[in-house]
């Protein structure tokens, strides 16, 4: 996919016009349940049983980011709170991810922080693992720093690095130094050159020795792709140095490459599948449409049916 086609899907992923149509428009809503497991938790949970009865783990993920207020984020850190006491409850195998600027961090790092210790403590209790997710760079330096200074008091609490952005070298270094679990990824944000790497080359390049520095000395390292080449790259690299299939897990999104994620798991690979739910998530969807040609092709060939 061209640069200039990805960089187009990212900022539709903004606009609120199109966000309206797509969201209400029937057929498109009807599209979006290949990537999104539904709009509410019962159907997420439904799709997590499914998931598990094919030998795959889980992590769910309310969608929504970038709240206005304080009463959003209490409103989000409930939600939050609401899908642990689930996971809890019916007894799925899975964790949660969450957003930072879900739970307030543009109105108040305090209150986010407020917010992230409530549900650390609440995920402690049902010993349930919470990944911190990254967003866009101007929340890198916040997240990782919030994400080290949380560790310190829970363990179970572990973020993710883009391996675009020229700084991850270093944040991963941090975070292996402190124990600290990481999801890594390539990156489905729009950045500046002055900070990210803009070629698939490089960044592909990049992810790799990110991987092996992960894999050596990581904890529990998490490779999220749907890239075959990077794959094969990760299973060479852990047999090639004695690293057992159980001390890392390779993760994939829900409903993209379901015949790659089965094969994985077919060969004895830890497998989990990252399931988005919620009604906000057309910017999740535009996303998924950048980093990928066939999701894209899958979407406009089902509209257009």
């Amino acid at each position: 996919m061209s640069v200039i086609l990805r960089d187009t899907l990212l900022y539709l992923a903004q606009n609120d016009n199109l966000r309206n149509f797509v969201v209400t428009n029937r057929m498109t809503r009807g599209v979006s349940r290949r990537f999104v497991a539904g709009e509410a938790l019962d159907e997420a949970v439904q799709a997590t049983r499914v998931l598990n009865q094919r030998g795959m783990h889980v992590s769910l993920d309310h969608l929504g980011e970038n709240v206005s207020d304080a009463q959003e984020a209490v409103s989000s850190t409930q939600d939050f709170i609401t899908a642990l006491d689930s996971i809890k409850q019916t007894g799925i195998d899975a964790n949660i991810s969450i957003k930072l600027t879900a739970l307030g961090l543009d109105s108040s790092q305090q209150l986010c922080e407020e917010n992230v210790c409530r549900l650390l403590e609440h995920a402690q209790k049902y010993s349930i693992f919470v990944r911190i997710d990254m967003e866009g760079s101007a929340y890198t330096e916040q997240t990782v720093d919030i994400v080290l200074r949380m560790h310190q008091q829970f363990e179970h609490v572990g973020t993710v690095i883009q391996s675009c952005l020229y700084r991850s070298k270093k944040d991963v270094e941090q975070l292996i130094a402190q124990g600290v679990r990481v999801r890594l990824v390539k990156g489905a944000y729009k950045e500046p050159k002055t900070i990210a790497m803009q070629e698939k080359s490089e960044v592909d390049h990049n992810y790799v020795q990110l991987m092996m520095m992960l894999l050596a000395r990581g904890n529990y390292p998490a490779i999220a792709t749907h890239d075959e080449a990077i794959i094969n790259a990760t299973c060479k690299y852990a047999r090639d140095h004695g690293i057992s299939k159980e001390a890392f897990e390779f993760q994939m999104l829900y409903g993209i490459r379901r015949d790659l994620q089965e094969k994985l798991v077919g060969q004895g690979y830890n497998m989990r599948i990252y399931v988005p739910y919620g009604s906000q998530w057309y910017p999740y969807l535009m996303r998924r449409m950048a980093e990928r040609p066939a999701n894209l092709m899958f979407v406009m060939s089902n509209a257009l049916r």
